[in-house]
């Protein structure tokens, strides 16, 4: 009798442009078989303001198991269409992202900027944490184009230039806060040492109640939670990278009280502890 041999997990491919960059917060990394391909590409430049990067996810599960695909969520909205569905607007996820994939699918997106929404939905991105709406609710008919487009067989520069083509005759007015939401952020993801909101205050040189309130109106989410956000990001990219960790010293590095409340920070929102996840990312490898 010949026994099957066992493969080992296949990455993930990622293919990525230079201003888009690596994708960071992603959970699960491998595959137990089947296929996945993860591309990033700039938008036009005169769209960089509002727009980070569209992204593009294609996968073949087909006489496979099904993958969980998880990741911690940014504070940022995005636009996505996904073939067999409406186009829909997510706004920024508090909790962890999981959703199982199978068979044969794509997905096209468009990230946007932290603040950079804030002109297309014409009032508090706040309003939609942790809710998904209509693509058309906010973008009107006019977007069914677009939409086609996206949900088409057609290459993915071709859905790129669509996009292009969509958003630059819909550029919204410059505006300052726009910009400012976004250069907050970024600092918080930037700057390791920014552990709290009194750290972002004297970073930035911009009061408190000014921070929660473009937060609110511009990122969707509070500069507390991007804070912690970003600060566990930080701890799941450096257990993905294999490396032994001192807990301790990482939960003081990070802004923590002491270890225990890293862990159940982390805890709270993965669902096992860095130890429990360390492992899984140490059995992966292995496999």
């Amino acid at each position: 009798m010949i026994g099957k041999t066992r493969q080992k997990p296949k990455q993930i491919v990622e293919e990525y442009d230079s201003g888009a960059g690596k994708a960071r917060g992603i959970l699960r990394r491998t595959m137990a078989e089947g296929k996945m391909r993860h591309f990033r590409r700039d938008p036009a430049p005169e769209l960089a303001p509002w727009i980070m990067h569209y992204w593009m996810i294609h996968w073949d599960l087909r006489g496979c198991k099904p993958h969980l695909a998880e990741n911690l969520p940014h504070p940022n909205v995005h636009l996505i269409f996904e073939n067999g569905k409406n186009g829909v607007v997510s706004g920024v996820q508090t909790r962890r992202f999981s959703r199982v994939l199978d068979d044969k699918s794509r997905v096209f997106g468009v990230k946007f900027r932290a603040g950079g929404f804030r002109p297309f939905l014409g009032k508090p991105v706040v309003e939609l944490a942790d809710r998904t709406i209509p693509a058309r609710q906010v973008f009107g008919s006019e977007i069914k184009e677009f939409e086609t487009t996206a949900l088409s067989l057609r290459p993915d520069k071709e859905k790129i230039a669509a996009a292009n083509e969509f958003f630059l005759a819909r550029i919204p007015k410059p505006e300052k806060t726009i910009a400012l939401a976004s250069e907050l952020v970024d600092l918080i993801l930037r700057d390791i040492e920014i552990k709290t909101v009194d750290d972002l205050v004297q970073r930035s040189g911009i009061g408190k109640r000014t921070l929660q309130r473009v937060f609110r109106e511009y990122v969707g989410a509070s500069p507390k939670w991007v804070v912690c956000r970003y600060r566990l990001h930080e701890v799941v990219e450096q257990l993905n990278s294999g490396e032994e960790l001192d807990w301790a010293h990482l939960a003081l590095d990070l802004g923590y009280f002491d270890q225990a409340h890293l862990i159940n920070d982390f805890k709270a929102l993965l669902g096992c502890t860095p130890a429990q996840f360390a492992k899984q990312v140490a059995a992966n490898r292995r496999s």
